[in-house]
């Protein structure tokens, strides 16, 4: 699996660009929400990967912030919803507002989207609703945005990295949101967090 590339920007004609990374070009697809955090041409990038592997073709998705990437993998889980809905969905909304409309059961928002129609609309509310952490926390802090090789910033969220281990350890993501959601992450580490979101204590 690639997890992220590095390396100049050599082309971009929306939803494709070109990576040269180390003299190899990569072509990735990407949504509308990473293209305008793009910098000029033969700007150094960084971006978030998803490898999608078909019997024809082995297609390479790039998202400038970590919440991206992490909705385009559950939209993708969706009955009925596959790598170019997902793209779409994301070109049209933010990670943040999909959330959103799915916690508010807002399908008129969802169908005003490029192929959403209001089966579909329904269907991603009813499917994600349960899928999706509490993102609040990751949101308001902005993500993770490597859109620019100036923005990169280590990941250190433990609250976060706590919920995705739960979900590893097979909890909906919204039941391990509702875990640590009242669990005080200030001087603790994630190992501290999922301790004592298993345990039931709050802190």
């Amino acid at each position: 699996m690639i997890g992220f590339l590095r390396g100049k920007l050599a082309h971009k004609a929306p939803p494709f660009l070109m990576l040269d990374v180390n003299g190899v070009g990569y072509e990735v697809e990407a949504p509308m929400t990473t293209f305008y955090d793009l910098p000029a041409i033969g700007s150094e990038i960084i971006l978030h990967t998803h490898l999608v592997v078909r019997e024809d073709a082995h297609i390479l998705f790039g998202f400038s912030t970590e919440a991206d990437r992490s909705m385009f993998r559950t939209l993708i889980k969706v009955n009925g919803v596959g790598p170019k809905l997902a793209l779409t969905i994301l070109s049209g909304q933010s990670a943040e507002e999909f959330h959103r409309c799915i916690h508010n059961n807002d399908t008129q928002a969802l169908v005003r989207l490029p192929g959403v129609g209001k089966k579909t609309a329904e269907r991603l509310i009813i499917e994600m609703r349960d899928r999706l952490p509490d993102l609040t926390d990751s949101f308001d802090s902005g993500g993770t945005s490597v859109a620019g090789a100036d923005k990169i910033q280590p990941v250190n969220n433990p609250k976060q990295e706590a919920i995705s281990a739960l979900c590893s350890l097979g909890y909906k993501p919204l039941d391990a949101g509702k875990m640590v959601q009242n669990i005080s992450a200030e001087g603790k580490s994630c190992e501290d967090i999922i301790r004592l979101a298993l345990q039931g204590t709050i802190r």
